[in-house]
């Protein structure tokens, strides 16, 4: 099981690009948006760097500032460089191994090509062993490399052609960067799952990146999304747009929820006021009478924040976040297991003698919600009311989210009720479906973490390993 220190579902990761019609530090611009889409990916970070003729690519384990110290960034600063590719990484598909780190390259007869993947192809496995039976070799585990195998096959196509067939083959929620000596490709899943948007800087360099607070990083003004079934390319004679797939809107709600940083926009609408939106609607939906509102910092803020408004309780800061604590302590007892979530988080004096609301984003597990009540508990609190502002999550994600099989799902096998007397919460209410389409407004939204309908199709045989490409 993958889950991070809080019990959150994983994101696989974050994209970026950048093309520039004349020479540009594109390493250091790559390595400052990679940095903005830290949030997205923490196993892993990588980059692709070409100038016309040379191609350099470095990649490890590790956050961008562990992996690119100065020696390496000044290593990847090619003298003409203009294209470069980024990516950060959580393994959803493909162990956390040092080869499975991206941007993956190849060499074919269209030149060598890098590719960087936010998603999962939900057809992978089945293609792959496909192109195995036909002697293609694989060098990774994950479905990355199917995708770029497949487009290195058709030596007949240009790169956009080439990509654009293998974008009608491959099924899922992917955003994909690929670049060669000569152009920056981008495209994303017919259904928007995983999200890609474009910027532009004044000197007329174009970035693709997972979020907009990359392009914010790097001083490109966002010019738009790219559609869902869109490729989209930068070369020397500008932009360039292809539908190649019919669009059927679909993105994660998950982006809203949780994933996207508070400052970000994901296809026209502001994350931190879809997540205040959504502490409105669950305020109206599960009412409850309280002192304060609490949020589980970070993710819980923007849901406190309108719970708050809609409920005239006042909001204060009863949990405080440690900003020094890593990702990388090590938790050799159950004690030491449990000290975790205190390394992270401890009360404040506000809750006190105080009826809690507590609201965070979502409930995987339960082990750190139960943990985070009686830490407010310890710390005073006469009643600690459980609000969240997700629905209860109950079926696996296959497009590129580490939920786990269901079976490790606490609301696939528990009812609220148990989940309540298991994280020893007063109460316990989710925000509905509706309350989520509501708040997030905009297009149509994946929820099938939530319901179990899969837009964007599932693995043959509704197969839920994580791992499943590791024959």
């Amino acid at each position: 099981m993958l889950f991070d220190e809080f019990d959150k579902p994983r994101e696989e990761c974050g994209v970026f690009g950048i093309y520039s019609p004349r020479p540009l530090n594109v390493a250091w611009l790559s390595y400052l948006g990679m940095f903005a889409l830290q949030h997205r990916g923490q196993e892993a970070a990588g980059m692709c760097v070409s100038n016309g003729e040379d191609f350099l690519v470095e990649k490890d384990l590790g956050l961008v500032t562990q992996v690119f110290d100065e020696t390496r960034l000044q290593k990847m600063d090619l003298e003409g460089a203009n294209i470069a590719i980024g990516h950060v990484r959580y393994s959803t598909t493909g162990s956390n191994l040092r080869f499975n780190a991206q941007p993956l390259t190849v060499r074919s007869n269209k030149g060598i090509l890098g590719i960087a993947h936010n998603g999962n192809f939900v057809n992978a496995r089945e293609i792959r062993q496909l192109m195995l039976n036909e002697g293609v070799i694989f060098q990774t585990t994950n479905d990355t490399e199917v995708m770029i195998n497949r487009i290195a096959k058709y030596a007949n196509l240009d790169l956009v052609d080439a990509t654009a067939r293998v974008m009608q083959e491959m099924r899922g929620g992917f955003a994909v960067v690929i670049m060669n000596r000569k152009m920056l490709i981008g495209l994303r899943d017919p259904n928007g799952v995983r999200p890609l948007c474009i910027g532009q800087r004044e000197d007329g360099a174009y970035v693709f990146a997972s979020e907009t607070v990359a392009l914010y990083a790097v001083n490109a003004t966002f010019i738009r999304d790219v559609k869902p079934g869109e490729l989209v390319w930068a070369d020397e004679n500008g932009l360039h747009s292809l539908e190649v797939i019919p669009s059927v809107p679909t993105p994660c709600a998950f982006e809203w929820i949780y994933f996207a940083r508070a400052d970000a926009s994901v296809d026209g609408v502001s994350t931190h006021e879809a997540r205040v939106r959504m502490g409105e609607e669950l305020a109206k939906e599960q009412p409850v009478e309280a002192d304060i509102v609490v949020p589980v910092p970070d993710s819980g803020i923007g849901a406190a924040i309108g719970y708050s408004r809609a409920s005239k309780i006042p909001f204060d800061y009863g949990l405080y976040k440690n900003p020094y604590a890593g990702r990388s302590f090590i938790a050799p007892t159950q004690e030491a297991r449990e000290l975790k979530v205190k390394m992270k988080l401890s009360p404040t004096a506000a809750v006190k003698g105080k009826r809690v609301v507590l609201i965070d984003d979502s409930i995987v597990r339960g082990t750190t919600s139960r943990q985070i009540v009686q830490l407010l508990r310890d710390a005073g609190a006469t009643e600690v009311h459980f609000r969240v502002s997700s629905p209860p999550i109950t079926h696996p994600c296959f497009y590129g989210i580490d939920t786990a099989a269901r079976k490790e799902l606490v609301a696939s096998t528990h009812s609220i009720e148990e989940i309540r007397q298991m994280i020893g919460a007063d109460t316990l209410a989710f925000i509905s479906e509706d309350g989520i389409k509501s708040a997030v407004g905009g297009p149509g939204l994946c929820l099938a973490c939530f319901n179990g309908k899969y837009p964007a199709g599932v693995p043959l045989e509704n197969d839920v390993n994580k791992h499943a490409l590791e024959v």
